[in-house]
């Protein structure tokens, strides 16, 4: 028998259903609602090769929510951070070196020494 540890405790996650994390399980359960709503929301008016791309697009973003990770940060907590950053608060980030030397040179004696020399 082999049982699996990760090597970083906080990496873990419970699975609940087939694998999935509550989250995950959640996600594509709204996922799924989502395209069997647009299914019969749009059965009427497109045919069925049409109808089911328009659904696999419409749960897509639902289906992502619960899988996505980045630095580890959710969808929302992603978008959100890039919306601020992006939008909210943008800013050309500069370096300007400081040159401590040189500072301390200006006030200094050592510096009339040297041009005396």
């Amino acid at each position: 028998m082999e049982v699996r540890i990760n090597k970083e405790v906080r990496n873990y996650q419970e699975s609940l259903f087939f694998g999935l994390s509550l989250r995950q399980l959640l996600f594509a359960l709204l996922a799924v609602a989502v395209a069997v709503g647009v299914y019969f929301g749009l059965r009427p008016v497109l045919g069925n090769g049409e109808i089911g791309w328009v659904c696999v697009l419409a749960a897509f973003p639902f289906a992502l929510g619960g899988f996505f990770q980045y630095n580890g940060m959710t969808l929302e907590r992603f978008l959100l951070a890039y919306i601020r950053s992006e939008f909210l608060f943008p800013r050309r980030l500069v370096f300007k070196s400081d040159n401590i030397y040189a500072k301390a040179l200006e006030n200094s004696t050592i510096k009339e020494a040297l041009k005396l020399d």
